[in-house]
């Protein structure tokens, strides 16, 4: 909060005094709750994939690292399962899908929705548990299509993937948390809303305080221009532009053969 009120003022401001502030007018933070839906089934036949990424957060650009979890928001009509997938550069939520269950088709829309909307480079990771969602063969086969690399955590240990489990967190204190939805289309509509929030206005302390979609745009801005070929490549696109010839000056009829003198 400490970012947004300088800001909004245009001068510094204590984080002590602003914590003062709200102590006196009976301001507080929201808080988890110790209360957890196992979403996480290991116990499958399918292959298990080693862990490639080793807590090893650390990321140069976006598209190297992609971190996936399922988690679920409590509904008068039942349960609402929503799987993520996030850019571990800019912490931006890249993938999402949402489903009353957790079948396969639930982690693999939030897959698609994020290879569709970023340039793919080479060598990007996939990290996620062990859950059968992300084991499974036809989940590993768009993976594979797409030259990227599978990593998943060692079991019951959500340390390997700290970060996702921050984002999911953040979800449930800031949008779920203290909310009543009546019908899973009442809850769909605060997480897609949440989701824009997240990547374009919400400030990230691991990003020097700045949003998701602005820590891409910096760097992205950062980055050289693409080199040239040569000038015929400079102007290829160019329209031609018309050269407006010069006429020769025309005698004046003063002066014109034949005339009166």
């Amino acid at each position: 909060m400490t970012p947004e009120i300088r800001e909004a003022l245009g001068q510094a401001v204590n984080h002590k005094r602003i914590g003062r502030l709200m102590r006196e007018h009976g301001l507080g933070s929201r808080k988890c709750r110790p209360f957890r839906v196992v979403t996480t089934d290991s116990r499958h036949a399918h292959p298990i994939a080693s862990n490639v990424v080793q807590r090893d957060f650390t990321t140069t650009a976006p598209n190297q690292k992609w971190l996936a979890d399922i988690t679920y928001v409590r509904t008068d009509e039942g349960w609402l399962y929503l799987a993520l997938v996030l850019d571990l550069f800019s912490r931006k939520i890249v993938g999402w899908a949402m489903s009353d269950s957790m079948p396969q088709e639930l982690t693999i829309e939030a897959l698609r929705v994020a290879i569709g909307g970023r340039d793919l480079s080479a060598g990007l990771v996939h990290h996620s548990d062990r859950g059968s969602q992300y084991a499974a063969a036809d989940y590993r086969k768009i993976l594979r299509e797409r030259d990227i690399t599978v990593s998943m955590s060692r079991k019951g240990d959500c340390w390997d993937n700290a970060p996702m489990e921050s984002a999911n967190g953040t979800f449930k204190v800031e949008c779920v948390h203290g909310e009543h939805f009546t019908t899973r289309e009442q809850a769909r509509l605060a997480i897609l809303e949440f989701i824009g929030y997240y990547n374009a206005e919400r400030r990230h302390s691991s990003l020097g305080y700045l949003t998701p979609v602005q820590f891409e745009r910096r760097w992205q801005q950062k980055q050289p221009a693409p080199a040239q070929t040569g000038a015929l490549s400079r102007v290829a696109h160019r329209r031609p532009v018309p050269v407006r010839r010069k006429r020769p000056n025309r005698p004046s009829v003063d002066n014109a053969p034949g005339s009166a003198s």
